[in-house]
């Protein structure tokens, strides 16, 4: 079995949630097909250029309502699955090292990878599994980002170590997500998330008493994906962590889910908690 696993990130700061990561997995026996429906998705709705969620506008919205439909039946086929990663302002990491901050970022992104997919319980019946990861752009330095993937590569001779799967060092590289339509939809997922949890529905210009009008479709859409999340899982909760179900090998099975990610030390600063509304 080989395996693609697309790769983005969003805004590291917000105000109540922060370090969005998110991630496309499809088996490579499917991407043509999902590949070439969005492309022609796109073209059919004349979304001619790369689409990603800050470009949605009030004009654009039903075109993104109805690529999100497209993508969504991937999803709900299993022919996708999606992981979305974050941290949560109020809970904040301590006792970490100089480097341990600096390089916070990547070693978030490497958790991410590490843990988010359920890769461990992926091989079934002992087949092996070949896996290619794609990174949209890396936003750092060369030699720290060729860093981070030599990383990811070792994970097949530590975490990965008693499971089939492989990676080869030319299979872990960054893309232009402008030439990659499942990573583009991926985008608009991660930054749906990224605008509900940080209260970006309640945003108005200064001075006025009502939101724009780009702010009133991006909440739109994001209702509609969130609709499409539960249709899948039922009174799904996007704040938190996505429950097993009594099964650790769901972190593989399940179409979509989110990890609310906690360092192991921590203190909680209720001055950075989200307020009701």
């Amino acid at each position: 079995m080989n395996l693609i696993i697309y790769c983005d990130e969003s805004s590291k700061k917000g105000v109540y949630f922060g370090n969005f990561y998110g991630g496309a997995l499809v088996k490579s026996a499917d991407f043509d097909n999902i590949n070439n429906t969005i492309e022609a998705k796109k073209d059919e709705l004349n979304l001619l250029g790369e689409v990603k969620w800050q470009k949605v506008t009030s004009q654009y919205l039903n075109k993104y309502i109805s690529l999100m439909d497209t993508f969504f039946e991937f999803i709900q086929e299993g022919k996708v699955k999606i992981r979305i990663m974050f941290t949560q302002n109020y809970i904040q990491a301590i006792n970490l090292t100089k480097e341990q901050r600096e390089k916070e970022f990547f070693i978030l992104y490497y958790q991410f990878i590490k843990h988010a997919f359920g890769l461990k319980h992926c091989s079934q019946n002992g087949q092996h599994v070949n896996v290619r990861i794609y990174f949209d752009k890396l936003p750092d330095t060369n030699m720290k980002c060729e860093e981070f993937k030599e990383f990811i590569y070792r994970l097949q001779n530590t975490h990965f170590l008693d499971t089939n799967l492989r990676m080869k060092k030319e299979d872990i590289t960054e893309v232009c997500s402008h030439e990659h339509p499942i990573l583009q939809c991926m985008d608009i997922i991660l930054g749906a998330m990224h605008f509900r949890l940080n209260n970006g529905h309640l945003e108005k210009p200064e001075g006025s008493r009502r939101r724009g009008k780009r702010t009133v479709a991006k909440e739109a859409l994001y209702k509609h994906i969130n609709r499409k999340i539960r249709g899948i899982y039922p009174n799904f909760n996007v704040g938190i962590s996505t429950g097993l179900q009594g099964d650790i090998k769901n972190l593989w099975e399940h179409e979509y889910r989110h990890w609310c990610f906690r360092p192991n030390d921590f203190e909680v600063n209720p001055t950075k908690g989200k307020k009701r509304k």
